[in-house]
């Protein structure tokens, strides 16, 4: 699960924390580094982070598409072309679309961990340590010392009984101080969200989890489709990783 930031990155505008669903836009290109890639003024693609992979999609511009593969935080938000594709000189204007399936079955897939996480916390008193995804199909750590012989089966059923409740998925931005007031707010074993950022993104599950992230989601539980639980694994003593599917 990613850690929250603010809502612009550099010299960029980002776009897909304040509509989840925004899949087209225009925008102009600020600048283009050989090395790094492509800065526009304005962006929906979501630059990865805290396990979540970074969006995939293209630039139309004159006639022209150019692929986008990868999405790069430095001092700017890079967007990576495919190699030999044609580059927008600066001030070009463009229009930005992010790759549909792609986005929609990592936002599930996102949404779907922050559920799984939820249950186990509350089922289980267990803490997140680690996790991974990409689209449908995604790993989640916890520390976990014991775990009973119908774990499994237990899991699974609880997160498809919060998905059949369609709870609401929110996301709101709280000063820090506030934000950290909210009790279990932080469900990793380690603390991610870096001492400069003072407004937190909050995405709460409604009556099941309330975390502080930067991700992107679904707007309800019923979007998430269906949790299988495809294997338990022990990770050393004290730990578990639960490798998890969405289906339809």
């Amino acid at each position: 699960m990613s850690v929250p930031g603010g809502d612009r990155h550099g010299r960029t505008d980002r776009l897909e924390l304040a509509d989840q669903r925004l899949r087209e836009w225009d925008a102009v290109v600020l600048h283009v580094d050989p090395e790094r890639g492509i800065v526009l003024d304005r962006s929906a693609f979501y630059p990865g982070g805290g396990g979540q992979p970074p969006d995939e999609g293209v630039l139309l511009w004159g006639g022209v598409r150019t692929r986008i593969v990868e999405v790069r935080k430095g001092d700017d938000l890079y967007l990576v072309p495919v190699e030999g594709d044609p580059v927008p000189p600066a001030g070009t204007a463009v229009r930005g679309a992010v790759e549909d399936e792609r986005r929609s079955w990592l936002m599930r897939t996102h949404s779907g961990l922050h559920l799984l996480s939820g249950v186990v916390f509350r089922d289980f008193g267990a803490q997140v340590t680690g996790g991974n995804m990409e689209p449908g199909v995604a790993r989640m750590d916890f520390n976990l010392p014991e775990v009973p012989a119908d774990f499994k089966e237990r899991v699974a059923e609880a997160c498809n009984t919060e998905i059949k409740v369609d709870r609401p998925i929110d996301v709101s931005v709280l000063p820090r101080e506030q934000a950290m007031a909210i009790p279990d707010i932080i469900r990793t074993a380690t603390n991610l969200l870096p001492a400069d950022i003072d407004q937190v993104r909050i995405v709460d599950i409604v009556g099941l989890d309330t975390q502080a992230d930067g991700g992107t989601h679904v707007a309800s539980t019923r979007w998430i489709g269906r949790i299988e639980v495809v294997k338990v694994e022990s990770k050393g003593r004290g730990f578990r990783r639960l490798r998890v599917r969405i289906v339809d």
